[in-house]
């Protein structure tokens, strides 16, 4: 064979057949590509969003090379943390969450703030896949240089809420992210974790969807800083405006929260931009108001206390089930369970012992 075309055969072995080839040969060499703490965290202190993308991966990451550098990340960025408002959004599927947040964060851009998303998609329990199509559904603020927009899969986290979704924001602040949108899953069961995070929590609904007694039974209104009866256009708009005043009665029904704020109805359209400019000036209102009575600083104070609390758990969950001797004890028990030969509650009990022999 000529020597070119030796070459060029030799050349061409190395550059995988197919795209998806290509993109796997690349993921690997990544993925064994040493991650630089100190470059990562100098980039993103200078605004440098792929940098800002790494770090997230990095911290979303269940390799246990990489939990020690995103844990060195996050305390670098820590001191440059802390000087956002941090906003929740839930509300059931279909209720326009993500329009929403793009009609918010567009808005918010104009007014020259920084806008930084964190949009958590349900996994699903059978594959464990998510589709991670946030970015699809926010086509104009994807394209705006002061958007980031980070979508990240459900898990088995608490409340719908990606378990590393509290360190994304340290890192996003310290990127200079002022605004911090957290969209939830919101399947409506539990959006405890997603509450514990922020600073103002939003409930978005809608009217003549059969959704306004069903919402004024869930205990989730007691942690809503604001109801927005969303999609009030078109011949919906009465419709709204009827579930508006309904919410506005319900609401009486509960006693004041401890930051004295009375939390407030308001009606929009995402999908006309209507509304939006209202709701941000309530949250801007909620901020003022807080911030002079303390409960501000204390509710941030109160949720650094959960999370530590929370991380303990987890970490002793984690320790539990990747011991050695639970690994191997752990199928036993559970055909004893099954076999009816010891309860569930002493196979526990014995489980949990040997974990402390094993310690």
């Amino acid at each position: 064979m000529p020597k070119d075309q030796t070459e060029h055969k030799s050349h061409t072995s190395k550059v995988p057949t197919s795209t998806i080839g290509y993109a796997i040969d690349r993921f690997k060499r990544l993925q064994q590509k040493e991650v630089s703490v100190k470059i990562l965290f100098d980039k993103i202190i200078n605004k440098d969003t792929a940098a800002l993308s790494k770090g997230i991966t990095l911290i979303e990451s269940l390799q246990q090379n990489h939990s020690e550098k995103a844990q060195q990340l996050v305390e670098m960025c820590l001191p440059y943390a802390n000087n956002s408002i941090r906003i929740g959004i839930t509300g059931v599927p279909g209720v326009g969450k993500s329009t929403f947040i793009e009609a918010m964060g567009n808005l918010l851009i104009q007014k020259g703030k920084k806008v930084a998303v964190l949009a958590v998609d349900p996994s699903s329990t059978i594959s464990h896949g998510s589709i991670l199509g946030d970015k699809t559904r926010m086509e104009s603020l994807v394209r705006s240089p002061e958007a980031f927009i980070r979508p990240s899969p459900s898990g088995k986290s608490l409340g719908g809420v990606a378990q590393k979704t509290r360190e994304s924001i340290i890192l996003c602040e310290a990127a200079g992210y002022d605004v911090i949108i957290i969209e939830t899953v919101g399947v409506g069961q539990s959006e405890t974790a997603v509450h514990s995070m922020v600073d103002f929590f939003l409930l978005l609904k809608l009217a003549g969807a059969g959704d306004e007694l069903q919402g004024i039974k869930r205990g989730i209104i007691e942690m809503a800083d604001a109801l927005v009866i969303n999609k009030a256009d078109g011949d919906n708009i009465l419709s709204a405006r009827k579930a508006k005043n309904q919410f506005r009665k319900a609401l009486h029904l509960y006693p004041v929260s401890q930051n004295t704020w009375l939390p407030e109805v308001l009606t929009c359209s995402a999908i006309e931009g209507s509304g939006i400019e209202d709701i941000w000036k309530l949250i801007l209102k909620f901020q003022d108001v807080t911030s002079k009575n303390g409960f501000f600083e204390e509710n941030r104070i109160q949720q650094n206390k959960f999370w530590l609390l929370q991380t303990i758990e987890e970490q002793l969950k984690s320790s539990f089930y990747t011991n050695p001797k639970i690994k191997n004890e752990l199928d036993l028990q559970i055909q004893n369970v099954q076999q009816h030969k010891i309860t569930p509650f002493a196979a526990a009990r014995y489980l949990f012992n040997l974990s402390k022999k094993t310690d």
